[in-house]
This record gives C-alpha cells, structure tokens and sequence, in this order.
C-alpha cells in the first residue's frame, strides 16, 4: 500500500518538475514584505562524510548569512578519509582570522553513521550555542538564498518545527525530501494510498509547493528546523538507528509527542544529492544493497517507521510489504543466503523494537 514515509524514501518512477528555478525570489504567502523577527538563535547543524566539495559549497552558502540570521554552525565530520578533517581546520582558522568564530567542529573518531551524527551534533549545539531554534542538514543539503531571513519571518509559536520545500540545483521537487502526512491517521491521505496513490497518497502535493503552509506528520533531515522547546521535549534523535529512516522515526515521534512540525514552502532549500544509481544508497533501491550489510538497516528501521505510523494496521501492511522484499532476493545472486539473513534479522529486530544491534555483528553476516 506505501513504500515508505519520510526520509527513508523509494523514488518515484517520474521526478516532479517546477517550472521556476530555485533562486527565484518569493514573497510571503499574503503578498506583504516580509519582516523578519530576528530576535531568535538560529544555530546550524551539518554531518558530513567523505563529500568535501559539496561540503565546502554548504558551509560557505550557511556563512555568507549574517549572524542575526545564523548565530553558529556545528560541523560533525563522521570520521572522512578524503581530506575533510585538515580542511575543516584550515577553514575554520581562516574564519577566525577574520573575526568569524561561528563554526564549531566535531572530528568523530569513528563513522557513526547519519543518525549518530545528528544526535551528536544536536547536543552540541544545545549544550554550547544555547539555541532558539536549530536547522540541521546534510553536506549537500543547503539553504537557498533568503531561506533563512524567512524562517525568521515566521510567528514563533506558529510550529514547534518546520520543514523546509527542498528542491535539486535545478529546480526540480526534490523527491526524497518531499515531506508527508501519515495516513493511518488522516482519511483523505488513507483513502488515496489506498487506491493507487502510491508515495503520492501520503506525500505533500507538488500543488502544496506553491500553497500556504500546512501541517505534516513526517519529514527529513534536509532543511528541518527544530525549536529548542521541542527537543527539551522528545530529546534527540537515536544513534542506535546508524543509517536509514532516523529522520522519518524522529519527526514522527516529535508528531506522537503533541508536537506542531509545518511544512513551510516559502522557506527554500536544495539538495545537490546528485544522481543516484542502485548502489548508491539503500533509500533509493529497488535491486542490490550495495554493500550487503546495509540491508539490515533499511529493512529494520523501515519496520520500526511502519509500527509506529500503522498502530493496529502494522500487520495487515506487513501481508503487503513482506512478498515485496522476500522478491528482492532475486537481486542478490551470489549472496541470496546473506541477503535473507539479514533481512530475517532486521525484521525480527524491528518487529521488537530493537535497535542496539552490534554493527559488527552485522558486518559479520553480510561477510563484509
């Protein structure tokens, strides 16, 4: 019935199209000025792996903001071995030179995958900058020009968190970052799913990209602000996740927990993610995990986002799902055996709630 909610995304068969570009200029949804209320800390927080270039581009595009605007940004470097860490440090030397003492940086000793390092970069800046608000990002993803003063145009207790329209370099919708409502909690979006709606049933509309704000229930970690309120409230998201869904299972959780998240498509950002092909990450797979071990996470985490969001409609949608991924065995020749062990695995943890799988144990079984 679904492929997915959230971040942890299948793509569509056809990419949806905008016909103007990213940097066009857009005004408040009544047609006034806007008037930013700059009296808020906005603090910026970016993991990266291993994508220096693209992480050079996001960091000079969050910096060019002024500080009323951006007050400080926490960089956690996962760990990357092509050169990250020795830029990093130049730079922010270099910053500083220049009076700029904005960036904060976390070398991590280990790749603690997405989700360990938004939880790491998280308490940083709750613990350091003393935030208003953050907006957290990948090395990819990155505001478009004016996203930030119009964040701050927006009524502080209009959203306990927003979620920003992302789109390519391009102009096009990005679809993985397309934020969505659950539908075992909203009529119009269950009936749709229901009836060959596809992602499109549960997901905003690309109609709602040129609309006023809305409510949502779930979305990603790509130009997602968070109010402070809200994480003194629901806490940070889960390590444990390593990789995969752990923006779809914590903005899910801030929606269970009576939190507010908006969906806000004045507030522009890209995500120059590039093309992605079979082997490059798991969310976007229909065939082979590339590597293995990673099999582990979609599928676990996948279910552990589905328990949540279907409550007593989590066993008739799994008759559904299960038949899908038992055919994905067919992409596996030569390690089918490993491929099932992993997802036997992943779906007993996730149907359990377990998440404190040793990643060894993990690369163990995928022979990795």
């Amino acid at each position: 019935m679904i492929d997915t909610i959230g971040g942890l995304c299948v793509f569509a068969d056809k990419t949806l199209l905008r016909s103007e570009p990213l940097t066009r200029t857009v005004s408040d949804p009544i047609g006034e000025a806007l008037t930013p209320a700059l009296n808020r800390r906005l603090v910026a927080v970016v993991v990266t792996y291993n994508r220096l270039e693209k992480l050079k581009v996001t960091l000079e595009r969050l910096l060019e903001s002024s500080t009323d605007e951006l007050s400080a940004v926490v960089v956690v470097n996962n760990a990357s071995t092509d050169g990250t860490k020795d830029w990093l440090d130049d730079y922010e030397s270099e910053l500083v030179s220049d009076g700029d003492t904005r960036l904060d940086i976390i070398h991590s000793g280990e790749n603690t995958g997405g989700a360990g390092g938004f939880a790491t970069g998280m308490r940083r800046a709750m613990g350091a900058h003393t935030p208003d608000w953050l907006v957290v990002m990948d090395d990819d993803g990155r505001p478009a020009q004016g996203a930030l003063t119009r964040f701050h145009a927006i009524p502080e207790d209009k959203w306990d968190a927003i979620a920003a329209a992302v789109y390519f370099p391009t102009g096009e919708i990005c679809e993985m970052n397309r934020p969505s409502r659950n539908p075992f909690w909203h009529r119009k979006e269950f009936v749709r799913t229901l009836f060959g709606g596809g992602r499109s049933g549960f997901h905003v509309q690309p109609s709602d990209y040129d609309g006023p704000s809305m409510q949502i229930d779930v979305t990603s970690f790509v130009g997602f602000f968070i109010s402070a309120r809200a994480i003194r409230k629901i806490g940070y998201p889960d390590p444990d996740l390593f990789i995969y869904g752990d923006d779809g299972i914590y903005t899910l959780e801030l929606t269970k927990s009576g939190q507010k998240i908006g969906f806000e498509p004045t507030v522009l950002f890209e995500h120059d993610m590039g093309t992605f092909t079979a082997g490059d990450n798991a969310s976007a797979q229909r065939g082979r995990f590339v590597p293995l071990w990673k099999a582990y996470y979609y599928h676990r985490n996948l279910l552990i986002l589905y328990k949540m969001a279907a409550g007593l409609m989590f066993w008739p949608t799994m008759l559904v799902i299960l038949p899908k991924w038992l055919l994905k065995t067919r992409s596996h020749e030569g390690e089918r055996l490993d491929f099932l062990k992993l997802l036997s695995l992943a779906m007993l943890d996730g149907i359990f709630g377990r998440r404190k799988r040793v990643h060894q144990q993990v690369l163990r079984i995928a022979k990795s």
